[in-house]
């Protein structure tokens, strides 16, 4: 069965730093794209920032621009998420997402991805 793993997730002060991981199941897995989204408490699930496979090309959402990077592996089963700056609003469970090749819907979209990870939580205390 596919799988991703989110791990690096934990608390911290407003102002510091973590980096999330997410790790797939085998190898070459990314065939499109790799991306975070984030669901707070009593929130719907929002687009946070989508590497694409092809070219490295990152996006993100306004939010996080200038505070959060992006990355991938040298292979293609490892996604990153480097969160500097971090603020009591970043609070909430990170989740990786999988995208195996074009949908319909854009790549800022829940829709686009084909597998999830169970999620990580990270919390920003003031």
């Amino acid at each position: 069965q596919v799988q991703l793993v989110e791990s690096g997730g934990g608390a911290v002060q407003t102002g510091g730093s973590l980096k999330l991981s997410c790790e797939a199941s085998g190898r070459d897995f990314f065939s499109y794209a790799g991306a975070w989204f984030r669901q707070g408490v009593g929130k719907d699930r929002e687009f946070v920032a989508a590497i694409k496979w092809t070219d490295g090309e990152a996006s993100y959402a306004d939010s996080v621009k200038g505070r959060f990077t992006v990355s991938r592996g040298d292979v293609k089963n490892t996604v990153y998420l480097q969160m500097d700056n971090l603020e009591p609003e970043d609070t909430a469970v990170y989740y990786c997402a999988a995208a195996r090749g074009l949908r319909l819907a854009t790549i800022d979209s829940p829709r686009f991805y084909d597998y999830w990870g169970q999620g990580t939580q990270v919390t920003v205390s003031s």
